[in-house]
């Protein structure tokens, strides 16, 4: 049997206004010719006749943070408890085994931008495919925001999910979940504006503050989940081992046996 395989990853590109200023990844690239000066400290003596065409090796440097690109974040990033006390667990401390298996994908394109996702929107996306959670399964949330990625609006784009929404997922033995959006909530800009008029601070960051009841990991950023079935496929997210940090880069992968 074959196995295809979908890159449901963004790639981390120099200078791209996708995040805030001051999260925006930096890239330095060494070519080959410059890299064929910096060998120079571990091999003296050589020469540029030394070297195939005198060309050395390509290396970058790269500036980012633990949230730029496609990315896992841990309880630890939404608060320093978990699971209504318990200390909350950092990206080096996520069990694997939440990071690997079947996947279902939840379109919620209908919403518009800024939309808070219940759980009846849930519900009635998985009745549309017909199917049932199951634990263990990982569920990604498509809002059509990543057709936006590379622009300054995608810090807008796209539903995102209540705090309703999200303890339910979890309710159902969910452990890790995802969206093609920015953020797991709805877009922060939009979040500060109603904040500004209603002074109401349950709805300030309430998907990621969720997990303060019940611990869960989501992802932000993913794209291409137009490409892969609602069900049938098996999804891998595993991510980057920082020490102590609040999330981790994953190159998020759907598998599908053909």
């Amino acid at each position: 049997m074959a196995r295809k395989f979908i890159d449901l990853s963004i790639a981390i590109e120099h200078g791209l206004p996708s995040d805030p200023p001051g999260m925006i990844p930096q890239i330095q690239y060494m070519d080959h010719k410059a890299g064929a000066l910096s060998m120079r400290a571990f091999f003296p003596g050589i020469s540029e006749g030394d070297l195939p065409q005198g060309l050395g090796w390509a290396v970058e440097m790269v500036t980012l943070a633990t949230h730029s690109g496609t990315h896992l974040d841990a309880p630890w990033h939404y608060h320093p408890y978990m699971d209504a006390g318990l200390p909350a667990l950092t990206i080096d401390q996520i069990p694997l085994e939440w990071c690997f298996g079947p996947g279902v994908v939840l379109d919620l394109r209908d919403k518009p931008d800024g939309y808070k996702v219940m759980p009846v929107d849930l519900q009635a996306a998985l009745k549309k495919i017909g199917h049932t959670l199951k634990p263990g399964e990982i569920v990604l949330v498509m809002t059509g925001a990543d057709k936006y990625w590379g622009k300054p609006e995608y810090l807008i784009r796209g539903c995102g999910m209540g705090r309703e929404a999200t303890l339910w997922l979890v309710e159902q033995g969910i452990k890790v979940v995802g969206t093609d959006a920015w953020s797991w909530d709805r877009p922060l800009p939009l979040i500060a504006k109603e904040f500004q008029q209603s002074k109401d601070p349950s709805i300030i960051w309430e998907g990621h503050f969720a997990s303060i009841k019940r611990g869960y990991c989501h992802i932000e950023k993913l794209a291409r989940l137009d490409q892969v079935p609602a069900t049938g496929f098996t999804f891998a997210c595993f991510p980057i081992k920082i020490k102590k940090a609040s999330a981790g880069w994953i190159r998020a992968v759907a598998i599908i046996e053909e």
